[in-house]
């Protein structure tokens, strides 16, 4: 028999602990595996990524002590992971893909082991297995009870909760409408579906926060009480956030300018999508020039979607940013209407228009009124014509 040196279990892993604990490589794998395997945790921003960094930092620290020495959870690690669930229940993400994040971790995490150490003994093994399954069943009652607790602390205060989908609608937290529509129904609310996401602010800026009285006045006075579906209001800085059945955006123009405010309107995204209307909202706010707002009118969608072209960063093709701005216009029979609009932006005046496509000026001015019908845009305003120039550009 030959006299070669047998390493004590604990010493096995020790080592094993030690050459996982110096490679970062670990963590950014874990992180990985339950982006690419956890629907919600895709959704995440690079925002709420270095807070899933630090966590699975220190879990895997933590599970490869108690595994190197045969540890348990400590009253600490619980009250660690109890704080971790009450800020998902507080952020929206389900508690069912919370725990199942921890056992993607724990997997990535036993193959990390298994290829560190393709001889590990069998009671090492077994003193894996055994470490794992009772720490995801120990962390699993643990998270479960806390959310639950938050849960309800949360819907007892029910426009602070209503606050709070919002907020995580417009973060992209929910990765699926049928996330979306179990918390909606567990907070006892229908979602405005089709709906409006409102972003407005006072013309005159005071650089005060908004704040949540404010965006709940506008909300009331944009929509009529009753109804079948629930409107939300949030705040962002200065501006109010508001989730609006889609008919509520005819009249926001005019409440707006009544109160000196200014905004726009985004109705042309799903619910799963309404942090990609926030964007195009708020940053057609930030790059509108201040003739685009005209009293008594909103920015749209098709104005959103200009100005994110001309900003270098399109958020839709250039044909579908075409038939937003025409609407109508762009449909069949209406030729003679394009080019009227045509020759009124390429001569600068009616009556110009009128000799080039020998029209009598009447006529021209006729079909000018039609266009403004027709998209809502009325070719003799600055911000107007340039939105109509260039969708009748970009269209193919």
């Amino acid at each position: 028999m030959t006299s070669k040196s047998v390493r004590k279990p604990s010493d096995a892993r020790e080592r094993v602990r030690q050459e996982m604990a110096a490679d970062p490589g670990i963590v950014e794998a874990v992180v990985a595996a339950v982006h690419e395997q956890v629907p919600v945790y895709a959704a995440l921003d690079d925002r709420r990524l270095p807070e899933v960094r630090a966590i699975a930092a220190w879990g895997l620290d933590r599970l490869l002590h108690l595994w190197a020495t045969d540890g348990a959870l400590e009253p600490s690690d619980l009250r660690r992971f109890r704080g971790i669930a009450a800020a998902r229940a507080a952020d929206g993400r389900p508690v069912q893909a919370v725990l199942r994040a921890y056992r993607v971790a724990a997997t990535v995490l036993t193959d990390e082991i298994a290829a560190r150490a393709p001889r590990l003994a069998a009671a090492d093994a077994f003193a894996l297995a055994r470490m794992l399954l009772s720490t995801l069943d120990t962390l699993s009652e643990e998270m479960a009870a806390a959310y639950a607790t938050t849960s309800e602390d949360l819907a007892g205060d029910r426009d602070r909760a209503l606050r709070l989908l919002l907020d995580d609608l417009i973060a992209g937290r929910h990765a699926s409408v049928g996330a979306l529509t179990d918390r909606a129904a567990r907070l006892g609310v229908q979602l405005p579906d089709p709906y409006c996401l409102l972003i407005a602010e006072p013309v005159t800026p005071d650089g005060v926060d908004m704040s949540h009285d404010a965006a709940a006045g506008l909300l009331d006075a944009l929509t009529a009480p009753g109804g079948d579906t629930t409107s939300l209001a949030t705040v962002r800085g200065s501006r109010a956030v508001l989730l609006l059945p889609a008919a509520a955006a005819a009249g926001a123009g005019s409440v707006l300018g009544g109160q000196s405010w200014r905004g726009c309107a985004i109705s042309d995204e799903s619910l799963d999508r309404v942090a990609v209307a926030h964007r195009l909202a708020a940053d057609a706010l930030d790059t509108a020039p201040a003739h685009a707002h005209r009293p008594g009118r909103l920015l749209t969608d098709a104005d959103a979607h200009v100005l994110a072209l001309l900003a270098g960063h399109p958020a839709a093709a250039p044909d579908h940013i075409g038939r937003l701005v025409l609407g109508p216009l762009a449909g069949p029979g209406q030729r003679h209407l394009l080019e009227a609009l045509t020759a009124y932006i390429d001569t600068g005046s009616a009556n110009a228009a009128a000799r080039e496509l020998h029209l009598h000026p009447q006529s021209l001015r006729y079909r000018l009124r039609r266009i403004h019908d027709l998209t809502g845009r009325d070719p003799r305003d600055p911000w107007q014509r340039l939105t109509l120039d260039i969708a009748r550009t970009i269209r193919t």
